[in-house]
């Protein structure tokens, strides 16, 4: 039974419990099946493995081709509840819209149908990217049900989804230097230093380096599954990541920031105002107001991946070398390249700190 677990991975207990959660939900399926007497009809072992498919994602069943039906079955077999909530929001905003829209099929949500609806949407959401995402998803929904063949029909070939360039979320070089040299106040001290850690680890997601215990230290690397993609992750810990570090060592955690919380998102929160209020400031008396003037007053932890990101293609660093370097995986090229050339990503990312440390290209 030992060759069924993952044994020595750093995360193997949070790996274990997915591989345990997975087999039951497939062991229940072929139950169930089994039960209906359908066993019989499976020929092979891929016929009963698309049966059991089937039988977890009782989406592809339902042919019926009412429109509002099929989102919301689709909706609910998606994995991630993150993923859940945002098609419920365009499920919200369509009902809002259409009171009859409970009845309509595939055929009805037409050209004429998407203009509409966008001109409705305008009405509460001003960008266009948020406006996008809505019919993303429901372009998605379509996708979707042309594969499984119950519907035949594509209202996206005249219907351009409109959307806005993303505006501007990293430093330069020169602008992370200022932020690393600039003197700041005690209470930004730790936000700062978090920022620049997350940068000296390939623009690691604050969320999974907040949430990685001690174990995830591993012959200088640190290891750790990506709370987003939930794939084995490695990054080399140049000496002035490991500096910062020892500095916020923790107990139950590789940083002691979330020793004492139980909550990233509250921290996280703190963490980007106490970054836009990075700068110089002016009191005005004692115990009066501050002014301050703020270096970078739309900046947040999220740019610290678009900033390492920024650096590395100025530096001519591959582009498949940064996508490992931010664990963008999600095909078998990508996930093979990420196993067996770390290599590069870890020259890539030295060569990114000399640079914006010390001014070497």
């Amino acid at each position: 039974m030992a060759r069924c677990r993952v044994i020595k991975h750093p995360q193997r207990q949070y790996l274990n419990t997915v591989l345990s959660s997975r087999l039951n939900d497939w062991e229940m399926a072929l139950i169930r099946i089994e039960e209906s007497g359908n066993i019989r009809k499976a020929r092979n072992v891929s016929e009963l493995k698309r049966m059991i498919l089937d039988d977890l994602n009782p989406v592809k069943s339902d042919a019926d081709g009412n429109f509002i039906r099929y989102f919301k079955m689709f909706t609910e077999s998606r994995e991630k509840e993150g993923t859940k909530n945002v098609y419920r929001q365009t499920l919200a905003r369509m009902e809002a819209f259409d009171n009859g829209i409970g009845h309509k099929t595939f055929e009805e949500i037409n050209l004429q149908w998407l203009r509409d609806f966008e001109k409705f949407l305008s009405q509460t959401a001003r960008s266009a990217n948020a406006r996008a995402i809505h019919f993303r998803n429901i372009r998605a929904l379509f996708n979707y049900a042309i594969d499984e063949e119950v519907t035949s029909f594509y209202p996206f070939r005249k219907f351009k989804i409109k959307s806005q360039p993303t505006p501007k979320r990293s430093l330069s070089a020169e602008q992370l230097r200022s932020l690393i040299n600039t003197p700041v106040e005690e209470y930004q001290e730790k936000y700062r230093d978090l920022f620049v850690l997350m940068f000296y680890l390939c623009g690691v997601n604050a969320v999974d380096l907040l949430n990685a215990g001690p174990e995830a230290v591993q012959n200088g690397r640190l290891e750790y599954i990506r709370a987003k993609t939930h794939k084995a992750y490695s990054v080399k810990i140049e000496p002035e990541a490991e500096r910062l570090i020892r500095k916020y060592t923790g107990k139950g955690h590789l940083l002691c920031i979330m020793d004492t919380r139980t909550n990233y998102l509250d921290f996280l929160r703190r963490m980007d105002k106490a970054l836009k209020e990075i700068g110089p400031s002016e009191r005005h008396g004692l115990g009066g107001k501050v002014t301050r003037h703020p270096m970078f007053p739309k900046i947040s932890q999220y740019w610290c991946r678009h900033t390492w990101a920024t650096i590395a293609a100025e530096l001519d660093i591959p582009k498949e070398t940064i996508a490992a370097g931010l664990g963008h995986g999600g095909n078998s090229v990508t996930d093979i390249y990420i196993r067996f050339d770390r290599k590069k990503v870890d020259e890539a990312n030295r060569r990114i700190i000399d640079y914006v440390l010390y001014g070497k290209k």
